[in-house]
């Protein structure tokens, strides 16, 4: 009996395994997903198109039908930030739910309500930045714009400007060696504020204009193609994401390189588990919601009703509804929450410990504690749980590992898991380290990313 253990390195078993085209070829379907899926409400798009061609109905259609049975394929979206897909199971739904949730929106810039503005015959954006960013890396970068807007009359417009082949893109400005000494001197997250992120986006002005003419012609182009007037700005959601396509990275191609993998790595993983999960045991569901990097508030958030309310309306189809079998179900479900990791990273090897980290090749990483220094907004999964998702992955030789959100002092951060935990649901963080996370562009292993999909996969289907 070997007592010693040591974490495997992914690419070894899976070329063991025979797995190494199965696992280019997920990594070819993630980088489809992430150049569709460039904000949350294209992210949700994205998977009910993809759900209902797997063949699952609206939550709408099953309450028509009036019943549901095992095997029954269900999305219900979220005012189209949010979604979950459930394939119920052969027990009733009271007896507790296998869940993956994970988050679908990602650090970015939002323009401001009343954004446009122009400065010495330059017309900018002006924007609030959303979720843990660092400054500095959006400067100097192109950039494009998603959103919609929605017109005076209600008529709903889509944005997309910035990663079609003929499209401009934008950038914030940043200043110039030769004239930065007071710039240089200020610490790192000083250098850029936050009402210096201002975008970019055009220099013409028009003839018939004496007064902010350059403004007036962006105004004029956006009415052009988008029916849109300065006042249209109060009733929009226009994001500032970063210009390009997810990308293979290494002379390898063994790594990916894309704006959002925080948290659509995980996302993605869940969506593709279920699709291949038929009349589980327990009902099995993939849970993507909005707002966490922002604390999980609003109605798309983690913390909205949004999901008990749809499974409440599951269970009045399968009979004899009351709110204790929602109690029951919630408090008997077991959650994987999927969310990235921090990958130790050798250029910054000081803010880790590296034994208790996770690193970028060695699979799925669970991570039984998040929160801030003293384990601070933790759920701190169960020993117990955590043993059974790790036989869980033994018996599928899943390849996986731990990890931590850097050293105990460092810093830290949270996930969705404390909310369902708030229910009395076993949860425990399971997703895939990243170098970079948060950054404009993060980097993930496709040894871990495919680990993590078939560690949900089996999550779902294995039953101890």
């Amino acid at each position: 009996m070997n007592l010693n253990y040591e974490f495997a390195n992914g690419w070894k078993v899976i070329k063991e395994m025979n797995n190494m085209e199965n696992a280019f070829e997920y990594s070819k379907e993630y980088i489809d997903f992430l150049n569709k899926s460039k904000t949350e409400r294209l992210c949700a798009r994205e998977i009910i198109r993809q759900a209902s061609s797997q063949g699952f109905i609206s939550i709408e259609e099953a309450i028509k039908k009036g019943k549901i049975e095992c095997g029954d394929k269900i999305f219900a979206d979220n005012k189209d930030k949010g979604v979950a897909l459930f394939v119920i199971g052969e027990k009733d739904i009271e007896e507790g739910m296998k869940i993956i949730a994970s988050h679908i929106d990602s650090p970015r810039l939002d323009l401001k309500q009343n954004p446009l503005y122009e400065d010495d015959n330059l017309a900018y954006f002006k924007t609030h930045y959303y979720g843990g960013i660092k400054k500095y890396q959006w400067v100097s970068m192109p950039l494009a714009l998603y959103g919609v807007v929605i017109l005076h009359d209600g008529t709903k417009i889509d944005i997309a400007i910035g990663d079609d082949e003929d499209d401009p893109v934008f950038c914030i400005n940043d200043l110039l060696p030769h004239l930065s000494s007071e710039q240089n001197q200020k610490k790192l997250h000083e250098a850029i504020g936050g009402e210096d992120l201002n975008v970019l986006i055009g220099s013409i002005p028009v003839d018939e204009k004496e007064k902010d003419a350059v403004k007036y012609n962006m105004l004029k182009l956006l009415n052009e193609k988008y029916n849109m007037t300065e006042e249209d700005f109060l009733s929009a959601e226009i994001e500032v994401v970063p210009a390009g396509k997810a990308r293979d990275l290494g002379i390898d191609k063994s790594m990916v390189i894309s704006y959002g993998q925080d948290d659509r790595v995980c996302a993605f993983a869940g969506v593709k588990a279920i699709f291949e999960t038929e009349k589980p045991q327990y009902t099995a569901v993939t849970l993507c919601v909005d707002k966490e990097e922002t604390g999980s508030y609003g109605n798309t958030g983690m913390h909205s009703k949004f999901f008990e309310n749809t499974v409440a309306e599951l269970i009045n189809l399968q009979g004899n509804y009351s709110d204790l079998k929602i109690k029951r179900a919630m408090s008997k479900s077991r959650v994987l929450s999927g969310d990235v990791n921090a990958a130790y990273d050798p250029n910054f090897s000081s803010a880790y410990e590296k034994a208790n980290s996770a690193h970028m090749g060695k699979g799925v990483a669970i991570m039984k504690y998040s929160g801030s220094r003293g384990k601070s907004g933790t759920s701190d999964a169960n020993a117990e749980f955590v043993c059974e998702v790790r036989r869980i992955f033994n018996k599928e030789n899943i390849v996986w590992q731990t990890g931590e959100l850097g050293k105990v002092d460092q810093g830290g951060g949270g996930t969705v898991a404390y909310i369902l935990a708030n229910y009395g649901a076993e949860v425990l963080d399971c997703g895939v380290g990243l170098l970079s996370m948060h950054a404009p562009y993060e980097v993930s292993s496709k040894a871990d990313i495919f680990e993590m999909y078939r560690g949900y996969k089996a999550f779902f289907n294995i039953n101890l």
